[in-house]
């Protein structure tokens, strides 16, 4: 992590607050939820907030692969809901996704893209489409090496080190599915595949085999590599 990042962290920390409670949210201005990938549970989000906060707060989903179209369909005030997506790690990553769906303002995209800037990110609008931009050409890309280990191609740890050492990326895929979750990363693929019913998007076997073992990557200690210090 940056060192400054590092430096203000008490300063940052004291301006968290946490609540259980929704109408905790009454006076906020801009809301951006990031519960787990999957629709039912965001647009249960979407309807409960839309409820509590001000007509003019406006709603953003961190959603990598969800129609945010869908999403503003679930709030009493669509034209306030976007989508805000951030790649991780996000204290690292430069940009944010910005996704306006059908019904979103200009007013509501413009306040969003000065908010990415106002915490010095580079926001990129992207069209409402399954992935976005980031994770319609991350999510297959992992599934394809998955796949490569599933039929013996090559082994995890050289797959990452050939795309680090060959092609000077700072993460390898199977690195970087086990830092996203590969119930995330399932999750993206099943959206992808049911969306545009192309076979490209097939998740691998072997990626639905290690999240029906619970092994999801960094979060419970396994995936494609064990990480003892996280258990």
């Amino acid at each position: 992590f940056p060192y400054t990042t590092l430096f203000r962290s008490d300063e940052m920390k004291s301006r968290v607050q946490v609540t259980s409670s929704l109408k905790d949210f009454e006076s906020v201005d801009f809301v951006l939820e990031a519960v787990n990938e999957n629709l039912a549970a965001k647009e249960r989000v979407f309807r409960d907030l839309s409820r509590v906060v001000s007509p003019e707060s406006i709603l953003a989903s961190n959603t990598s692969s969800i129609s945010v179209t869908k999403l503003a369909a679930s709030s009493s005030r669509p034209e306030n809901a976007i989508g805000m997506h951030f790649v991780i790690p996000v204290v690292l990553s430069k940009i944010a996704e910005i996704v306006p769906g059908l019904p979103t303002s200009r007013d509501t995209l413009s306040k969003t893209v000065a908010l990415a800037k106002s915490m010095g990110k580079v926001p990129i609008v992207a069209t409402d489409s399954p992935g976005f931009i980031a994770f319609r050409l991350l999510t297959p890309y992992i599934n394809e090496a998955a796949q490569m280990v599933q039929d013996r191609v090559a082994t995890v740890e050289d797959i990452d080190q050939l795309m680090r050492l060959g092609l000077s990326v700072p993460k390898g895929p199977l690195e970087m599915a086990d830092i996203v979750g590969l119930d995330t990363c399932l999750a993206i693929m099943k959206q992808l595949y049911g969306e545009f019913a192309d076979p490209k998007y097939r998740p691998a076997q072997l990626l639905s085999r290690y999240v029906d073992a619970g092994w999801l990557g960094r979060k419970t200690g396994r995936g494609f590599y064990v990480y003892p210090q996280w258990k």
